[in-house]
């Protein structure tokens, strides 16, 4: 074997073209599937980064509205009170803060959390301590615990930061630990106790903030048993409490899926596509070492002569496609590391866990079995059509004999790895068909670069200002932005926000219903806070009434502007406007409009079937208009957005002012787009990569039958033939293989397909344009593969072809 090795080690040596023509496939098809595979690993197959992961669940409150609502603060002490199957529960919510300092402040996420949030993800700082019981409660003492990437970003590392302060909305914070460098759930800047908000909706069991619940089963406790001891005590809280919890439970699911959430769907899927990538590349290598053993022969025969069995032959052929698969499996280790940094790096929001993502013992293994299995694959051809031959007809014959035989063998594997590119083709074009029409979907709103967006809050000294104070600051701000040039509309805004932010409230109707805690006589809304400029900023379209105007501020008659949605359910059959309607603890609001539908969580999914209706309140009648605001500024299509120019104004206005996340619409949609764009732009890479070992496998076979014909054609030549027939004789055999392969990939594809039909929008798996289209293509490339080869076959000369060999 030590030989043998030898002997291959110096044919590579020997043939050094052909040797990196072989390794440059294999570590292709290789390096794509590790590439995948990594993600794979790091995504779906690695544990979440906590000890006993298999306990962890994520906790909400369902609502006739949508099953995976929030909970409040009081249900969530009672829960974490009364339930018997959970060692923790614990409550967070995202929080921006402003980090103030030296200069201008910078908004940092924050997350606002119960005691027990890293008692429930079994976390232990890397310095300090994290928060014990009573510091969540309100009026106790103000602490902090930091993340290590700002540790290290606004702090230096410095190893004596435990103590010390950091300003926080204008209030001092003392650090009490530092979270080690690799917490990546959630990644935030500061955690904060929860009881530190100081917002008095934490006391109400109606839905007030966006708090989600995480924890922590005991020990052989399942998820089911758990989430049925939560709805024990929920169904008690209910009766307790009908109001606000009526006709609502808990719904508890696993944390890890609701960190991966639709994603590995994508990812298995892809994992198939690259596999196809490898088959092609393995057929496209066992092409070429059929060619390179079939001119080998006499080599074989003579050593076989001298007394080298046909196990010792066999055994040469499969050592060969070996060496060639490990060191394309090397090199494919590296393309997979550098091709996932890339793609990372281009979507980094497209993947979940994208921090995890990276070389370990399961993606080493896996690559060392794929590299195994495609040196298998390469070299069974070889093998098999050695043991195949006849010593004395191989002597007496050397290669004349072998030559049809060969290509008919090489045709098959042509056809097949035309095949296969024929399925990941219309694979991409099914996916890139669906992404163009998702791109064409209409959201209910206009969207572009001219559009803006950020978060923003006043100076902390404000947020316990008299209402008409604040009411008066923002409206200075609110024409200071607007004065700007190239600004076209400003808008603040409160509560729910296409695709950004969502906020419900309950309503009642008070002209038909007089119970405002009857569950029969409560409706869900989403509920948007907003100026006049909003309407004209997202070009959301006017079905009948009218807009807000300046007019409807505190000083008047509270008014509200509802969708479309909202008018089918609950005034299909009388005028909406001027009718009333009425939350709880407020005055009346008066219809003035109806507005178009918007999508509200995703522009990928049908709405329909869960219609929610949306309601519009102008901001300038509301109170408590500091939290969570939305800036929406406009200028003309066509124009970027004057970013700088607008925070230089509101830093101008006050230096303590916080600017958060600044996005254009367009930059938002794509956000929600990313996973698509993702799995869309790799199926195109994997199947213009199919395509091209395709058509240099085809290439391939049509020169080699090229050179075994050349003969043949000098004969044809001598006999009178024209060139043309003899560029129609080539053409129509490539033509044949290509054909033959376009058939079985349209075959495999039609029932391959079905497995996209989920991750599909606007068409079918099996949509005849996209099998049309992607057959032509094929074709037509086929064609020019096979051209070159044939011009050369035209122009042999019939004189030295009848001395061919």
């Amino acid at each position: 074997m030590f030989q043998d090795l030898r002997l291959s080690l110096r044919m590579f040596k020997k043939t050094p073209v052909f040797t990196a023509i072989v390794v440059l496939t294999l570590a292709l098809g290789i390096g794509v599937n590790v590439a995948i595979f990594s993600v794979v690993n790091g995504v779906l197959l690695n544990p979440l980064p906590f000890p006993h992961p298999e306990q962890l669940v994520a906790i909400f409150q369902t609502k006739p509205n949508f099953e995976m609502g929030a909970l409040t603060y009081p249900n969530f002490l009672d829960l974490q009170k009364e339930n018997k199957s959970f060692s923790s529960l614990a409550i967070h919510r995202l929080t921006i803060f402003g980090l103030l300092g030296a200069g201008d402040s910078e908004s940092v996420d924050g997350r606002s959390v119960s005691a027990d949030y890293f008692k429930v993800l079994d976390i232990k700082p890397a310095l300090g301590r994290t928060f014990v019981e009573g510091e969540d409660l309100q009026g106790a003492y103000p602490v902090v615990v930091i993340s290590g990437s700002l540790w290290q970003r606004k702090f230096g590392s410095d190893p004596n930061i435990i103590g010390k302060s950091i300003n926080l909305d204008d209030r001092m914070y003392q650090i009490i630990g530092v979270l080690p460098k690799n917490f990546i759930f959630r990644t935030n800047d500061v955690y904060v106790p929860i009881g530190q908000l100081g917002i008095p909706s934490l006391k109400g069991r109606a839905a007030g903030l966006a708090l989600s619940g995480i924890g922590r089963l005991k020990p052989g406790v399942t998820m089911e048993q758990g989430s049925a001891d939560l709805n024990r005590v929920f169904q008690d809280l209910a009766i307790a409490y009908p109001g606000p919890n009526k006709g609502q439970s808990v719904k508890v699911t696993p944390l890890r899926k609701l960190i991966i959430g639709d994603v590995g769907s994508i990812l298995w899927l892809l994992l198939g596509a690259v596999g196809f990538v490898l088959l092609i590349a393995c057929v496209n290598v066992s092409n070429l070492l059929l060619a390179r053993s079939m001119g080998r022969t006499r080599e074989f025969a003579i050593r076989a002569a001298l007394g080298a069995g046909k196990w010792r032959l066999l055994r040469q052929s499969l050592i060969d496609s070996m060496l060639f698969a490990l060191t394309g499996g090397t090199l494919g280790l590296l393309v997979a590391a550098w091709g996932t940094g890339a793609a990372l790096a281009v979507f980094p929001s497209s993947v979940p866990r994208s921090a995890e993502i990276g070389v370990d013992y399961r993606v080493l293994i896996f690559a060392t079995l794929i590299s195994v299995f495609a040196g298998i694959l390469s070299g069974v051809a070889p093998a098999l059509k050695l043991s195949g031959w006849s010593l004395s007809e191989t002597l007496k014959e050397g290669e004349r004999r072998t030559g049809s035989t060969r290509g008919r063998a090489q045709g098959v594997m042509v056809a097949v790895e035309v095949g296969l590119a024929v399925v990941l083709l219309i694979g991409a074009g099914l996916m890139i068909r669906s992404l163009s029409a998702l791109w064409k979907v209409d959201p209910g709103f206009r969207y572009g670069d001219h559009q803006m967006t950020f978060g923003f809050s006043l100076p902390p000294s404000m947020k316990g200002a008299d209402d008409s104070l604040t009411r008066v600051k923002l409206v200075e701000l609110h024409d200071q932005i607007k004065a700007i040039p190239g600004v076209r509309a400003v808008s603040f805004s409160g509560g729910a926000f296409p695709l950004v932010a969502e906020n419900d409230i309950t309503f009642y109707l008070p002209d038909r219903e007089a119970n405002p805690e009857s569950e029969s006589d409560k409706h869900w809304a989403l509920t948007y806070r907003i100026e006049p400029d909003y309407f004209k900023a997202t070009g959301i379209p006017l079905k009948r009434g009218r807009y807000f105007t300046e007019q409807d501020d505190e000083r008047s008659e509270p008014v509200a502007i509802i969708d479309e949605g909202f008018a089918r359910e609950f005034f299909a059959d009388t005028d909406p406007i001027g009718q009333r309607i009425q939350q709880s603890g407020r005055k009346p609001q008066t219809i003035v409009g109806v507005v178009g539908h918007v999508k509200q969580w995703s522009i990928d999914k049908d709405e329909s079937e869960e219609l929610q209706t949306q309601l519009y309140e102008s901001f300038r009648q509301l109170s408590n208009r500091s939290y969570d605001l939305v800036v929406l500024v406009a200028s003309d299509e066509g124009t970027r957005v004057p970013m700088e120019a607008i925070r230089r104004v509101i830093y101008s206005n006050n230096s303590q002012n916080v600017i958060a996340k600044p996005r254009t619409m367009n930059e938002i949609i794509g956000g929600h787009l990313a996973a698509w764009r993702f799995s869309t732009t790799l199926f195109d890479i994997f199947a213009a990569v199919a395509l091209v070992l395709a058509s240099i496998g085809l290439y391939g076979v049509i020169s080699y039958l090229v050179g075994q014909r050349t003969q043949e054609f000098g004969i044809r030549l001598a006999l009178g033939a024209q060139r043309r027939d003899i560029l129609r004789l080539v053409l129509s055999h490539g033509l044949k293989l290509t054909l033959i392969g376009v058939a079985l990939g349209l075959f495999a594809a039609y029932g391959l397909t079905r497995f996209l039909q989920k991750m599909l929008f606007g068409i079918t798996a099996t949509d005849p344009t996209t099998f049309a289209v992607i057959a032509l293509v094929v074709v037509f490339v086929a064609v020019l593969a096979c051209i070159i080869p044939a011009r050369r076959a035209m122009k042999v000369d019939p004189l030295k072809a009848l001395r061919y060999e």
